[in-house]
């Protein structure tokens, strides 16, 4: 392989794709041209202009002006060439060092893009797995088939009861057990939370503890998909008494405490998904419509501690979330 040569090696790239300045030559092919001229110049006017004549001091002076006028002139236009030579060359360097910087930085951008995109990748599938685990586990429950309610006897003997015309079998269902109620709500905490799942299967025959549990289900796999997970979060408890004011119709800066979630993050993205997705944003108020009348049914009939620990489940930080979004709590 031939050796670089001077002017090859002076434009090599850098290590940062910029090209180092080249040595300028001390006498460029326009210098050259420019002594070649005023030699020729001079030797024409002392052949033409000083040896045939002898000039007084008057003539000699103008002899001398027409004799270096145009060498000067040579001069100024070989200076004039230069200068504009090496501003076409600073201007080509210039731009070749700014087109390898772009693409150092288009590079460099594609190497940091290609190693992010895959965590990414990974935690969106964690994500959507959790998510249809969480779907397939609870489906299995709302398909259950279940039995034919028996009609009731249009004749009855004297130890039985005939039912009235309207009475559906969610009627006589027995109402659900406070503790079944708010394990039901927390939902089951693994795939081995045997009862955690029989409370969710429990309530799931309850036709309006059903409908809240499903409108719970649909904004936390909703939230899921933003990253947004209930056990995350670690609420402000609202006290008792607060619960009870806000199901007996208190809002606004009353029942503050209630939206006691402090997750910047949370918040910003829910706030976000709120505005910009009318299916989230349907889903939300449906929700907390749902929440509203539970509590109104839920609040005199619960203890203290009842009260406390149906806020601490993943139902009701889903409401302190939607709510202090929606501005339930302002």
């Amino acid at each position: 392989m031939s050796e670089p040569t001077p002017e090859q090696e002076a434009n090599r790239p850098t290590s940062l794709g910029i090209y180092d300045r080249p040595t300028k030559p001390s006498i460029t092919e326009i210098e050259i041209a420019a002594v070649a001229l005023s030699v020729i110049w001079l030797i024409v006017s002392v052949v033409f202009l000083v040896l045939p004549d002898e000039v007084d001091g008057g003539g000699f002076v103008v002899t001398l002006l027409a004799v270096f006028m145009p060498v000067a002139m040579i001069w100024v236009a070989a200076m004039a060439m230069r200068a504009s030579r090496i501003m076409r060359e600073e201007s080509a360097r210039l731009q070749t060092s700014i087109d390898a910087i772009r693409n150092a930085y288009i590079a460099q951008q594609q190497r940091s893009s290609s190693t992010y995109e895959p965590a990414v990748s990974k935690k969106l599938d964690q994500i959507a797995e959790t998510a249809k685990k969480a779907e397939s586990a609870l489906a299995t429950f709302s398909t259950k088939r279940r039995e034919p309610a028996q009609q009731p006897a249009a004749v009855g003997n004297g130890d039985q009861t005939s039912l009235e015309l309207g009475t559906q079998a969610g009627d006589i269902v027995p109402p659900l057990g406070t503790d079944i109620f708010i394990r039901a709500l927390n939902f089951p905490e693994t795939q081995e939370d045997t009862e955690g799942f029989d409370a969710l299967r429990l309530a799931l025959k309850d036709r309006k503890t059903a409908k809240l549990v499903q409108a719970s289900q649909d904004v936390l796999t909703l939230l899921s998909q933003e990253g947004i997970y209930m056990d995350d979060l670690r609420p402000d408890m609202a006290r008792p008494e607060i619960w009870r004011q806000f199901a007996q119709g208190g809002r606004g800066r009353a029942v503050a405490a209630l939206g006691g979630i402090r997750d910047r993050s949370s918040l910003a993205l829910t706030s976000a998904r709120m505005k910009q997705d009318p299916i989230f944003r349907d889903a939300a108020h449906h929700f907390l419509r749902r929440f509203d009348h539970m509590i109104i049914e839920f609040e005199p009939r619960a203890s203290d501690a009842e009260l406390t620990a149906l806020g601490d489940t993943r139902t009701a930080r889903a409401f302190m979330l939607l709510g202090r979004v929606a501005g339930t709590f302002d």
